[in-house]
């Protein structure tokens, strides 16, 4: 739940409002292990909160604004829909998708450091290296593709 408070706080720090919805969007994401899209937000909180109604649009708009104030990331990771999950120390990663078999791998912020730096370098282009998800193919998927030849 630190991550959860550390979030509460930064809005508060801001002044910004944590109206209902986005208190339940952060809770449903700060719960969850994985990267949720907007309509699976809406399952978890129907699911946890059998009794309140939340519009599918509020959902939006609300990942919208927490978007806006880099507090939730947004993110492709194939098949034409985005996904989110919180942007923290503890949550914070990149990804590489295959777009063979659309497996996931997890990457280290670390690796793209020196992409940053370089960018920065070369262009003076700060680049916002929060979250980012890079498509290509797996190693499985070559090896399989390479024994097909």
């Amino acid at each position: 739940m630190e991550v959860f408070t550390d979030l509460v706080e930064q809005l508060r720090r801001r002044g910004e409002r944590l109206t209902p919805q986005r208190r339940l969007v952060l809770e449903i994401l700060q719960n969850s292990e994985q990267h949720l899209s907007a309509e699976a937000i809406a399952r978890a909180i129907v699911l946890r909160y059998p009794n309140l109604q939340i519009d599918q649009a509020t959902i939006y708009r609300t990942l919208k604004w927490l978007h806006q104030h880099d507090l939730v990331s947004e993110t492709s990771l194939g098949g034409n829909h985005m996904v989110y999950s919180l942007l923290s120390a503890h949550h914070n990663h990149h990804h590489l998708v295959c777009d063979q078999c659309h497996t996931v791998i997890e990457v280290e912020p670390e690796l793209l450091v020196p992409v940053a730096a370089a960018l920065q370098e070369r262009y003076g282009f700060q680049a916002r290296l929060a979250h980012i998800s890079l498509f290509g193919t797996c190693a499985a998927c070559r090896l399989q593709d390479e024994g097909e030849v």
